[in-house]
């Protein structure tokens, strides 16, 4: 990504479901399920969304937004929660980060969302900060490092990185979400990074979300 090509904010909403939604009778959640896909598509903000039900206690599903602009985001938030499955979401955790051209990876890496490529069925999603000790290093130093890093990652292909920054915008240094077809492929790879100098410079990588791709009303529907 160049510097003359569009930023887009990321945002992460994660939600749990109200139990008093599993009480609604069949027909009423299915067409709950519609108005909501509705405000989703005449959106113009592109959302991928994704279950996260019974894989974790603090979430069910995941809407995932990117948009160049904030605003829009807030606006189709606020439509969600205005539909009538909306009114049982509960918000359990919300990242927000942005795109920009990373100073290690080649020069014109492009991330899959942006570029529109078809999601993998699997996503894991987290939050990643570094110690303030890695940005005292020399650049020179840290790129040595990371090149590492980024040889480790080549040696995976079936994984796609998402990765956006969060500085100054939320609580974590970036926001990582990679792409997979295959966990197990995902968890050699995260095996294989603990080993790489860079690690030493982690300072939080938790919580990893793993979400389940799911179109919104086979998603909604699943929700008991």
């Amino acid at each position: 990504m160049s510097e003359t090509q569009p930023k887009y904010f990321f945002n992460f909403s994660f939600f749990k479901i109200d139990p008093k939604w599993r009480w609604m009778a069949d027909l009423a959640k299915e067409e709950s399920a519609k108005e909501l896909e509705n405000v989703l598509l005449n959106s113009p903000v592109k959302c991928r969304t994704y279950s996260t039900l019974g894989l974790r206690d603090d979430a069910d599903l995941l809407l995932w937004f990117m948009s160049e602009s904030i605003d829009d985001i807030q606006e189709t938030i606020s439509k969600i929660y205005l539909t009538v499955v909306g009114k049982y979401f509960i918000p359990s955790q919300v990242y927000l980060s942005s795109t920009r051209p990373s100073i290690y990876a080649k020069k014109g890496t492009e991330l899959s969302f942006v570029t529109g490529n078809e999601p993998k069925k699997y996503v894991i999603v987290y939050p990643f900060t570094k110690t303030r000790e890695w940005y005292l290093l020399p650049m020179e130093q840290r790129k040595v490092m990371m090149d590492e890093h980024i040889a480790v990652a080549e040696k995976y292909p079936q994984v796609v990185l998402n990765t956006t920054y969060s500085f100054g915008i939320d609580d974590q240094d970036f926001m990582l979400a990679f792409e997979s077809d295959d966990l197990h492929a995902f968890q050699n790879l995260i095996m294989d990074l603990r080993s790489t100098k860079v690690s030493v410079y982690v300072k939080v990588d938790t919580p990893m979300i793993v979400c389940v791709k799911k179109d919104i009303i086979p998603l909604i529907t699943s929700l008991g």
